[in-house]
């Protein structure tokens, strides 16, 4: 009989998670219990109870309904950024990975120059010049990330050019964009996943401290980093107020730490 393979606890667990916070955060997209906007004063600073998972804020809003949104919009920042990060990376990574050259050299040295300089104060400068909208805050944070996946990319790709199928490739007159994009970066793929779950955890933080520092996502619109902000003043009245959006915080990023773990197990 076979060995019977052992069960990747990391990957399982956080796949559990992962999923669980996914239909929450989906569901936040298009039902939430109650308004997140609307203002209730009689209703303000209510401890958590059936009617109100998370209790209530100091306007008398839902903050469970306010979590789910918030984690939404965290959710789908962070994915736009790692694909914007990711896709710009794989393309600079490859190319300086696959030629190296006066070309390698400029393009690091430029990622080297933006990794140099606090990710939080960069976001700041564009957002500044570029005005603090959504849209905005993808475009900074994606610009910031992709340093760090164009090395990842540059010394895989750097590592496998010089291989005995890839030469075998360029003699059989397969072109470059196909050596690059069919040959090369499959291989890469096992690096890239948990790279792209790490920077999901980067950009989730991101995301939470730019709107904690009041830069990034604005009201009325929830938001993970914004409700902390707002809960400094009620920690010991209220402290179910912070528990919440810090709560959904540490699932998030707890969550996607263990797929990273995970995948990496998966791969030794």
């Amino acid at each position: 009989m076979g060995k019977k393979k052992k069960i990747n606890g990391y990957l399982l667990t956080g796949g559990i998670l992962s999923a669980l916070l996914t239909a929450v955060i989906v569901t936040g997209f298009f039902w939430t219990p109650y308004s997140t906007t609307a203002m209730n004063a009689k209703e303000k600073m209510q401890p958590p109870s059936l009617a109100h998972f998370f209790g209530t804020d100091n306007f008398g809003r839902d903050v469970f309904s306010r979590v789910m949104q918030g984690a939404g919009t965290s959710f789908l920042i962070a994915i736009l950024v790692v694909l914007i990060g990711c896709s710009a990376g794989i393309l600079i990574g490859s190319l300086c990975g696959y030629f190296g050259g006066t070309a390698d050299l400029i393009l690091m040295r430029i990622c080297d120059t933006i990794t140099a300089f606090p990710a939080i104060l960069l976001a700041l400068v564009i957002i500044s010049i570029a005005g603090s909208n959504v849209s905005n805050i993808i475009l900074a944070l994606g610009i910031l990330f992709i340093p760090s996946f164009a090395r990842v990319v540059r010394i895989q790709y750097a590592g496998i050019r010089d291989l005995n199928y890839i030469k075998s490739a360029r003699l059989a007159g397969v072109g470059t964009g196909r050596i690059l994009y069919s040959h090369i970066l499959p291989n890469t793929i096992p690096i890239l996943v948990p790279a792209m779950t790490i920077g999901f955890n980067n950009a989730v933080l991101a995301e939470a401290s730019m709107s904690f520092l009041g830069i990034g996502i604005q009201p009325p619109q929830a938001s993970l980093g914004s409700m902390l902000k707002d809960s400094q003043n009620y920690l010991t009245s209220a402290p179910w107020y912070a528990l919440g959006s810090g709560f959904m915080i540490v699932l998030m990023i707890l969550a996607f730490s263990l797929l990273s773990e995970g995948f990496q197990q998966s791969n030794r």
